[in-house]
């Protein structure tokens, strides 16, 4: 499912205009955003939990190729924890 297709799902179910829901699903998706940029969790009930963390630097090995050993430096990641009712819809 795309955003656009998302937005017209929504409007016809709730009857708002297209900009309405448009401009609802940008705030949501900005503000979710910036919610995981300052480091905080997004908690969506019912769907799933976004949440940062960091990987640690890790040492690399190209299979078979020794010389070729490189450090990955150490980042952040957005991770995704599928909440039950979602888990059950989907299994």
């Amino acid at each position: 499912m795309t955003k656009q297709a998302l937005i017209g799902i929504v409007s016809k179910k709730v009857r708002l205009t297209k900009k309405a829901v448009k401009e609802t699903v940008d705030t949501f998706f900005s503000e979710s955003i910036n919610a995981l940029a300052k480091g905080e969790k997004v908690v969506v009930s019912g769907f799933g939990t976004f949440y940062v963390s960091k990987v640690n630097d890790k040492q690399v090995v190209p299979f078979g190729n020794e010389s070729k050993r490189q450090i990955v430096k150490g980042h952040k990641v957005v991770n995704f924890h599928v909440g039950k009712p979602l888990k059950k819809k989907v299994s």
